[in-house]
Formats: C-alpha cells, structure tokens, sequence
C-alpha cells in the first residue's frame, strides 16, 4: 500500500503525509457516520438497512441520507438512547 500512496504523492505532487492524513480523516468520517446509521437502524428495527449500511461503503453519504430522511432523526436526537 505503502508504494501506491508514493506513486499517487509522485502524481498529485502532494505529499505522503497529506494522503496519508486525508486518508485517516475520510476513514474516521465514515466510521462515524456508519456506526450512528447503524446504531438507529437497529434501534428502529430496520434489519435491511443495517445489512446495507454493513456491507456497502457510501462514505457516509447513505447513512446521512437513511438518518435525515428515512428515520427522519433530527440533528439534536441523534445521541439519544
């Protein structure tokens, strides 16, 4: 991995720091927003949007969507028990 983030740093003309950065930042984002997805699709019982948030990776787009949306959760009640 180490070697396609060098090329991609050689290609972009960014450095292997940045990448790297970049890369955690959008990993955490994911991990935030899919775990909240997650975490109210089960609460709410919605077995076929818990298998799709675990399986396919939207980078939190789909799982913003499922909690605005669909489970129409608003921003202040998204922590609550």
């Amino acid at each position: 991995m180490t070697k396609e983030i060098e090329i991609l740093a050689e290609q972009t003309g960014l450095s292997v720091g940045l990448i790297i950065g970049v890369l955690i930042l959008l990993s955490l984002w994911t991990l935030f927003w899919k775990g909240l997805a997650l975490w109210h699709s089960a609460k709410k019982g919605n077995p076929w949007w818990f298998v799709f948030f675990l399986i396919i990776n939207t980078v939190g787009i789909l799982e913003i969507f499922y909690l605005t949306v669909i489970a129409k959760i608003k921003r202040k009640d998204w922590f609550k028990k």
